[in-house]
C-alpha cells in the first residue's frame, strides 16, 4: 500500500473531478503551507545539529549545479520540439529546473515510511535546487532580449535588474521559511525544540495530508477542461519527470548518497515548481502564459510524480543498490 498521505491527494483529486463542493479555505491552505515549510526546515536543521563538520561543500555545489543544467537543457527542447515561443519556453524551463515543495514533502515522508537513511543536509537540497533555475532562466531571457526591457507594463517600461531578481528569489516565502527553519533547528537541536516537537514534528504527516487534499483539488481545477491543443506540452509534462529523475538518481549514486537522499534528489529533479517559479516569472515576464506552466507542473507532473513516479523511483533505487 502507498503511504497514507497519497490517499488524501487522491481524495482531493476525485472530489475536484466530480465537481464536489469540497473546499479548503484559502486562509487554511496558507497556514498549512507555512507550517509545512517551517516544519521541513526544522526537521532538517535538527538533523544537522552538531553535524557542521560533516558537511561536504563540493557535494552541495554539484547538487545546486543540477538546478542550472536542467533548465538550460530543457529550453531548446521546449523551443524546437514542443514549439513554444521564447517567453513560454523560458517560463516552462524555469518551472522544471526549479522544484516542488509539495513533492519534496511527499518524498521525505516516503523515505521515512521505507525507513531509508537520509543525510542530515538532505533538507538543504530543496533550497539549493529551487533558486538557480529561476535566476539563470531570467538572466537567459534578458540576454536573448538584450535590446528590449525585461518586463513591460501597459503604462510604460519597467526594468528588472539582476539584483531585483536575486532579491525576489532569496526572499520568497518558501526560501525564508525553509532556511529559517533549518537555522533554528540547527541552532537549538532536538532538546531546544522539545516543546514544539509534538505539534510540528509529530504533526508533520497530518499537515502533509491536509496540504495534499488541497493539492488534489487544485490539480482537478487546473486540468478542467484539458486544452487538447497543447497536447505536445501535456505529453512533455507526463514524460519528462521519468527522464529528469535519472539525473537525480545518477548524481546521488555518483556522490555515494544513502538511499533516502538519492530518492529525495530523484524526486526533486523530476518535479516542477508551482509556487516560487510562477511568482517570479509572472513578475519578470508578463508575456509568459502562467496558466500553461501551472497545467504542466501542477496539473500533470505533480500528480504523476506523487501517484506513480516516486514509488517507481524508489523501486529503481532499491534494485540498483540491492
Amino acid at each position: 500500500m502507498p503511504d497514507i498521505v497519497i490517499a488524501f491527494f487522491a481524495l482531493g483529486l476525485l472530489a475536484g473531478l466530480v465537481k464536489s463542493d469540497l473546499r479548503v479555505p484559502e486562509s487554511i491552505y496558507e497556514t498549512l503551507s507555512i507550517l509545512l515549510m517551517l516544519t521541513l526546515g526544522l526537521k532538517g536543521g535538527m538533523a544537522l545539529h552538531g553535524q557542521g563538520d560533516s558537511l561536504i561543500i563540493g557535494e552541495l555545489v554539484l547538487i545546486a549545479a543540477l538546478g542550472l543544467i536542467i533548465p538550460l537543457a530543457l529550453y531548446p527542447l521546449l523551443r524546437r520540439l514542443i514549439k513554444l515561443n521564447r517567453e513560454n519556453a523560458v517560463s516552462i524551463a524555469a518551472h522544471y529546473g526549479s522544484v516542488s515543495a509539495g513533492t519534496f514533502a511527499v518524498v521525505i515522508a516516503l523515505a521515512e515510511h521505507l525507513d531509508w537513511p537520509l543525510k542530515p543536509e538532505t533538507t538543504l537540497y530543496l533550497v539549493l535546487l529551487e533558486l538557480p533555475a529561476i535566476i539563470v532562466m531570467l538572466w537567459l531571457y534578458r540576454f536573448l532580449n538584450a535590446r528590449k526591457p525585461l518586463t513591460q507594463a501597459a503604462t510604460g517600461t519597467i526594468k528588472v535588474s539582476s539584483g531585483n531578481i536575486l532579491h525576489e528569489a532569496l526572499t520568497s516565502r518558501g526560501v525564508i521559511l525553509l532556511t529559517g527553519g533549518v537555522a533554528i533547528g540547527w541552532a537549538y537541536g532536538e532538546s531546544g525544540l522539545a516543546s514544539l516537537a509534538p505539534v510540528l514534528i509529530g504533526g508533520f504527516k497530518t499537515l502533509l495530508a491536509l496540504f495534499l487534499l488541497e493539492m488534489g483539488l487544485c490539480t482537478a481545477r487546473v486540468c478542467r477542461p484539458l486544452p487538447l491543443r497543447q497536447w505536445r506540452l501535456m505529453l512533455f509534462a507526463a514524460v519528462i519527470p521519468f527522464v529528469l529523475a535519472w539525473g537525480g538518481i545518477l548524481l546521488g549514486l555518483a556522490l555515494g548518497l544513502p538511499k533516502g537522499s538519492i530518492l529525495v534528489l530523484a524526486g526533486l529533479a523530476a518535479s516542477a515548481s508551482y509556487i516560487a517559479a510562477p511568482a517570479a516569472i509572472r513578475a519578470a515576464i508578463p508575456d509568459a502564459n502562467i496558466g500553461l506552466a501551472m497545467l504542466a507542473s501542477l496539473g500533470i507532473t505533480f500528480p504523476i510524480n506523487v501517484l506513480i513516479g516516486l514509488p517507481l523511483y524508489a523501486q529503481l533505487i532499491d534494485m540498483m543498490q540491492a
